[in-house]
């Protein structure tokens, strides 16, 4: 699946649209959300294009964020286009972090990663799934915000994996810009090594099929081994990679 600048902008769109910041900005061929949880990408700035950036934007983009009573982030490609924009990033007191892969692959061959039953998929979370964002293993806090998030999404889907009562694997896929795009993978600790994450990302690529939508991506960081196994097997290839920029003393 060979992605173009058209491609990049509309995963970026997607991507932001499925985290649900509280407010986004555009400005000069840029995305700036503003958001006070705890989702990365809800609350860094990320350029449309993979096109040469003017270090001359940084004033500017740290205005807006000052202005919102925010720290500035930014989510920038590992790609030589920003080069020097990451040294002025760097001269700044910038600190690249959390190295993470967008992945794409195609729904058709996502949807063979599991022979067991896909997962159930509805319109809304229910509580079941909001409690294993908050069960053990999980950061409480991180978990909660990550729920509100993901429940006020527009156009987005939610798999589950239960037995009974209980959701033991879960996973949302956001519809938008010609994508389906997945976000929120969990499993149960205790019920991990099963299967269940296979069974999840079928049934997203089941419900991305229904709406007519083939193309699929996510993103991964680059030392969640585990996680990138089974992509591979649901046919998953790197786009490209990205980090997070702060400064060491907003980093959270």
């Amino acid at each position: 699946m060979t992605l173009n600048d058209a491609d990049i902008e509309t995963i970026e769109r997607n991507t932001l649209a499925a985290v649900a910041p509280e407010r986004v900005a555009e400005w000069n061929g840029w995305l700036l959300p503003f958001d006070r949880g705890t989702i990365g990408r809800a609350k860094a700035a990320v350029p449309l294009h993979h096109a040469p950036a003017s270090p001359d934007l940084v004033d500017a983009i740290e205005a807006r964020y000052r202005a919102e009573g925010l720290p500035c982030a930014w989510r920038i490609a590992d790609v030589p286009a920003f080069a020097t924009l990451v040294d002025a990033l760097q001269g700044r007191g910038y600190v690249g972090a959390k190295p993470t892969w967008v992945q794409i692959a195609s729904a058709q061959r996502m949807q063979r990663v599991s022979d067991a039953s896909p997962a159930t998929v509805d319109r809304r979370p229910d509580d079941a799934l909001a409690a294993l964002f908050l069960g053990e293993g999980f950061d409480p806090v991180d978990g909660a915000s990550r729920v509100r998030a993901l429940s006020r999404a527009p156009d987005s889907r939610y798999a589950s994996v239960r037995d009974g009562d209980r959701t033991l694997a879960c996973g949302t896929v956001a519809f938008g810009h010609g994508w389906a795009s997945v976000h929120g993978m969990r499993t149960d600790a205790a019920h991990r090594g099963q299967g269940l994450a296979g069974r999840v990302l079928a049934g997203i690529a089941q419900a991305a099929l229904a709406e007519g939508i083939d193309r699929v991506f996510l993103q991964v960081e680059a030392h969640n081994t585990a996680a990138q196994a089974l992509y591979r097997r649901a046919g998953f290839e790197t786009a490209w990679g990205y980090r997070y920029w702060q400064r060491a003393a907003e980093a959270r």
